[in-house]
C-alpha cells in the first residue's frame, strides 16, 4: 500500500513542486493552502507523514504541529522562510521530527522524507511493544527511535553525530539541534514519568543514557 502524506503551505508553487516530486516516488500526497484544511482531513482520514509550513493564513504551523500531537504521533516535517533558532526550537520543543529552512533542494527534502517513513516501519517491527512506551511516554516517533538507540548503547557515550547520522538520516553540524532539543524533551518526560532512565551529557561530544540503580537500605 502507498504511504500517503499530507503538505499544507500557502505558497502554491512549492505545494505543486513538493506534490509533483513525491508523486514520482509513489506517496500518494494530498496538499492543502491552509494547515486548518490539512488537520480536518487528518481527522477524517490520518496520513503517515505531515509537511507543514509555519507562516499560513490561519492557525500557523507550530499551532498546527500542537493540535496534530495532541491525537497522533505521525511524522511531522516543518518548513520555515526563517533562518532563526527561534523557529527550529519551538517546532521540535512542540514535538516536530524534522526541519527544512526555505529555500530548500525538494530532491533532498525527498530523501529525508524516506529515511524518516523506513525509519517509522523498522519502528513499529515490535509493534505492541513499541506502541505501549509510546503510550506511555507520549513519545513521537523520533522520541521512540531515539531512546531505543540509546536503550541499545547504555552507559556507552554516543557522538551527535552518530546519532543524527542514525535517526534523522543526515550528519551536518548545522543539524545538531535538532538531536539536543529532542534530548531535551525525552528527558522532561522520562523524569515526569520517575523513570530510573537518565541521559547525561558527554560536553563537547554527545549523550550517554544510564540506569538508575534503586538505593540500597
Amino acid at each position: 500500500m502507498k504511504k500517503s502524506i499530507y503538505i499544507a503551505d500557502d505558497e502554491t508553487n512549492i505545494r505543486n513542486l513538493v506534490k509533483a516530486f513525491l508523486e514520482k516516488e509513489d506517496y500518494e500526497v494530498q496538499a492543502f493552502e491552509t494547515g486548518d484544511l490539512l488537520f480536518d482531513a487528518f481527522k477524517k482520514s490520518p496520513c503517515d507523514l505531515v509537511i507543514l509550513d509555519i507562516m499560513m493564513p490561519g492557525n500557523n504551523g507550530l499551532i498546527i504541529c500542537t493540535k496534530l500531537r495532541e491525537i497522533s504521533n505521525v511524522p511531522i516535517i516543518m518548513l520555515t522562510a526563517k533562518d532563526t533558532e527561534d523557529d527550529y526550537i519551538s517546532g521540535l520543543a512542540l514535538g516536530s521530527d524534522d526541519y527544512f529552512t526555505k529555500p530548500f533542494s525538494p530532491i533532498k527534502l525527498t530523501m529525508r522524507i524516506k529515511a524518516m517513513l523506513r525509519r517509522v516501519d523498522m519502528t513499529k517491527a515490535p509493534e505492541s511493544k513499541s506502541e505501549e512506551i509510546l503510550e506511555m511516554l507520549n513519545l513521537t516517533r523520533t522520541e521512540y527511535r531515539l531512546l531505543a538507540y540509546m536503550l541499545e548503547n547504555t552507559g556507552k557515550a554516543i557522538p551527535r553525530q552518530e546519532l543524527l547520522n542514525t535517526i534523522w538520516g543526515y550528519d551536518s553540524i548545522v543539524e545538531t539541534r535538532a538531536t539536543d532539543d529532542t534530548v531535551k524533551r525525552l528527558r522532561r518526560k522520562l523524569s515526569e514519568a520517575n523513570s530510573k532512565i537518565t541521559i547525561e551529557t558527554v560536553w563537547g561530544f554527545g549523550f550517554k543514557l544510564v540506569v538508575k540503580k534503586d538505593d540500597a537500605k
